[in-house]
């Protein structure tokens, strides 16, 4: 019985990269033998356990037949005799099937050191197309270690091709499809994931509604980058800058939605794509399962950017409206969240990366002026029922005027 710490951990050890969780195989037990040893099992499809002391994830080595169809088809041998080389043939990347023995020795059957000194993501074998999740489990990790200067090795994105182009995909779980989407937003060049993936032809299905962003064209004067694919990555870029927030980078990446449902004879104006990409959004957030968190930031966003990207020539009963649908009374966080994304949404343009957006901040102290008037003052003037909201508002509408006129007179002195 021997155990090897493998994958991730020993992919980020040689990168010096920082390790999240350890996995660990086990060569040579069986179940009965690891519950001896005071082990709780844990997998259901396969034999896992978790370490007695360090509650680590141990699994029984072994192997996986495609059976049936989709991510789950598999039937799986963990028998004792399993090798470890073989355990380590059915991973998906090189970089990912190398194992490290308890004297920090590296076994690499399949080059995967080599791969990951050249940043190559490269399959291990032709299984890699048994199953559909590692489209977008590739996409993820390129993504992460574009940082670092990795691509995807040309025979591996022809295979990504080939599970797009069949109906591989469709048999993910929305559950699974979102939970590497989140993780994806979440790294360093979130763009990456989305770019792979309409490069090999896997946003058609489940992120359909972005996938026909690219060659809807902008009006080059505002959009130098005129491609709305490439201006939303381009945003989606900013955001992080702006924002470690899921659903900030949620926002960003699909705040121009609408866009893929104006009409092509008036390109490449987009009347109305703000209120156009509420049933984008909301068909995406259905099908992939997003939180409700990035779906009601998202929807803000759809629908107001235009409206933050005009803030100077708002009216005060305009931007009353707006705080007022977006409940900023109440979540200012979110208010806050909102305007990163029309930050990132400004700055995602050739040429306006490092632009001044002084729109954001000029909403943001307005939003701050209109709090600031006091209810309970208009409570104890006598205001009774709805004639408290009525005089509120009225309120507000009157700090506002007397803001955008200070504003203005500031600008000009």
């Amino acid at each position: 019985m021997q155990t090897y710490l493998v994958g991730g951990a020993v992919r980020d050890t040689l990168l010096e990269h920082p390790i999240k969780d350890r996995d660990w195989v086990v060569v040579g037990a069986t179940s009965e033998k690891m519950l001896q040893q005071g082990f709780a099992q844990v997998g259901k499809d396969f034999p896992v356990f978790l370490h007695p002391k360090s509650k680590e994830e141990y699994a029984l080595a072994r192997t996986e037949r495609k059976s049936g169809y989709g991510y789950t088809g598999f039937v799986c041998d963990a028998s004792e005799d399993v090798t470890l080389e073989q355990d380590l043939a059915r991973r998906d990347l090189t970089i990912n099937a190398m194992a490290m023995d308890e004297q920090h020795n590296v076994i690499d059957p399949y080059n995967g050191k080599q791969d990951l000194q050249q940043r190559i993501l490269r399959h291990v074998s032709p299984a890699f197309v048994e199953d559909p999740l590692r489209v977008l489990r590739v996409a993820r990790f390129a993504a992460r270690y574009a940082q670092y200067g990795f691509s995807i090795a040309e025979e591996t994105l022809l295979l990504m091709q080939q599970l797009a182009d069949s109906d591989e995909l469709h048999t993910l779980s929305a559950e699974r499809v979102w939970q590497e989407t989140s993780r994806a937003l979440l790294e360093p060049n979130p763009e990456v994931y989305f770019q792979t993936l309409y490069q090999c032809g896997g946003l058609k299905y489940w992120f359909a509604e972005l996938h026909c962003l690219w060659g809807i064209p902008n009006p080059e004067k505002w959009h130098p980058e005129i491609d709305t694919g490439v201006h939303t990555m381009m945003v989606l870029q900013q955001a992080v800058k702006l924002s470690n927030s899921l659903a900030v980078r949620f926002g960003a990446l699909t705040h121009d939605l609408g866009k893929g449902k104006t009409d092509p004879e008036n390109w490449p104006s987009h009347h109305h794509h703000e209120m156009l990409g509420l049933s984008a959004i909301n068909d995406f957030c259905d099908r992939i399962k997003a939180t409700n968190a990035c779906r009601d930031l998202a929807l803000l966003a759809s629908k107001f950017h235009s409206h933050v990207h005009r803030a100077f020539e708002l009216k005060a009963s305009t931007l009353l409206k707006m705080f007022n649908h977006c409940d900023a009374w109440r979540k200012p966080e979110r208010f806050a969240e909102f305007l990163d994304i029309c930050r990132a949404d400004s700055r995602g343009r050739t040429g306006f990366e490092n632009a001044a957006y002084q729109q954001a901040d000029y909403v943001w102290q307005a939003l701050q002026v209109a709090i600031n008037i006091n209810v309970q003052d208009i409570i104890k003037a006598g205001h009774q029922g709805a004639a408290i909201k009525q005089q509120l508002d009225n309120q507000r509408i009157t700090a506002l005027k007397e803001y955008k006129q200070d504003f203005k007179k500031a600008g000009q002195s």
